[in-house]
């Protein structure tokens, strides 16, 4: 069976503008929440530095001085658990750091 030309143009027509707007139009770029971690730099001994995307920064203490902090709790158990806590804070900020270096790295 031959379909008309006319008719086929038309029915193209239609198909395309019927789906390409919608490949067109993309959700626009949205913004990051403002207390999004954009860079870690430095390391436990001499201190991190953690940057965000509203220009604010943090600078946690650095191992030695959080560990010092943890002698002061009066309980064994508490100094442990104070420990741990940094010593898992502080490989965390190394990963993270190395994560987003590996991310800014691999875009070009």
């Amino acid at each position: 069976m031959r379909t008309p030309l006319a008719l086929t143009a038309t029915l193209g027509l239609a198909f395309a503008a019927a789906v390409l707007p919608h490949a067109a139009l993309s959700e626009p770029a949205t913004e990051p929440a403002p207390d999004t971690v954009v860079s870690v730099t430095g390391d436990a001994e001499n201190g991190f530095e953690i940057e965000y995307y509203d220009g604010s920064a943090e600078y946690p203490p650095t191992d030695s001085e959080a560990m010092a902090e943890c002698g002061e709790y009066d309980t064994q158990v508490e100094r442990v658990r104070c420990r741990t806590e940094v010593r898992t804070w502080y490989r965390d900020l190394a990963t993270l750091r190395d994560a987003i270096d590996w991310a800014h790295a691999t875009r070009g």
